[in-house]
């Protein structure tokens, strides 16, 4: 009997090793190109999900004080055509004549002010409405109309919390746009991100940064991905923290936290997630 088992394994283990090979052989367009396929897949079944959403945003003035900072809290379902988010908490303060003010509900004070105007916007851009995931979707190059303006490159293999990813690298086929560039870590079984880092292509020109003194420095985002179920990842963190020169007489430094986290699988025709503080 163990030498039939014996057999069977010499027998198996050609067939695993041309597996490996083969899954090893795989180029970056073509992994990427099966993270594209599975994103419409994965948006129906991510649709099958509420959670709770965290947020921060700050901006720091150029002598390390804090200008104004928000933490709202947010229960998000998912829409047809996106997700929905019911502001649950809002905490916030802000630098006025020489103290912090607190508020903890809205209509938020001072919303129309230069940091007040660039905390709501930067938190409505990151966390749109329109994408699935509750993370505007267009700043990473994941489905396959995306991936048409990108160019991909394979930098290696590695073993991330026990699941072989792969190391992608990618920048736009136009190297005269502004858009992103980055790094992306992808599951090698299930083809989804696992993490993705992004920066921006090319810096802002220099006759805009010294004729009109706008420039982005360290402008780019980290997001990190986990798996719930087969085939189902959700963003589960995502930050950035960047230098703000805008026309000379506006310099900040813009930081942002988002978590999600208590998902539940439901039917949300019929459940709506209880918020837990």
């Amino acid at each position: 009997m163990r030498v039939f088992r014996l057999l069977c394994a010499l027998m198996l283990a050609p067939a695993s090793f041309l597996l490996a090979a083969d899954e090893a052989a795989l180029s970056a367009p073509e992994i990427m190109a099966r993270v594209a396929a599975n994103q419409d897949r994965a948006e129906k079944l991510r649709a099958e999900y509420v959670y709770q959403q965290h947020v921060r945003v700050a901006s720091i003035r150029t002598n390390g004080k804090l200008a104004r900072e928000e933490i709202t809290d947010y229960v998000v379902t998912p829409t047809p055509d996106g997700t929905k988010k019911e502001l649950k908490k809002i905490d916030g303060r802000y630098w006025y004549k020489g103290k912090y003010l607190e508020f903890h509900a809205e209509p938020v004070p001072e919303s129309d002010s230069l940091d007040g105007d660039l905390v709501q916007d930067f938190r409505n851009d990151t966390i749109n409405d329109k994408s699935k995931d509750s993370i505007a979707r267009d700043l990473f190059p994941l489905t396959s109309e995306e991936q048409k303006q990108y160019s991909f490159e394979l930098a290696g293999q590695e073993t991330l919390h026990g699941r072989k990813v792969y190391r992608i690298r990618f920048r736009p086929l136009d190297r005269n746009n502004y858009t992103w560039a980055g790094e992306a870590l992808i599951d090698a079984e299930e083809f989804e991100p696992v993490s993705v880092f992004t920066h921006l292509s090319r810096r802002i020109p220099f006759w805009a940064r010294s004729l009109l003194g706008t420039d982005l420095p360290g402008f780019g985002y980290n997001v990190e991905y986990r798996r719930f179920d087969q085939g189902v990842w959700f963003p589960v963190s995502f930050g950035t923290e960047f230098r703000l020169h805008l026309v000379f007489f506006i310099n900040r430094e813009i930081t942002i936290s988002l978590e999600n986290s208590a998902f539940e699988r439901t039917k949300v025709e019929t459940k709506i997630l209880d918020y837990k503080p």
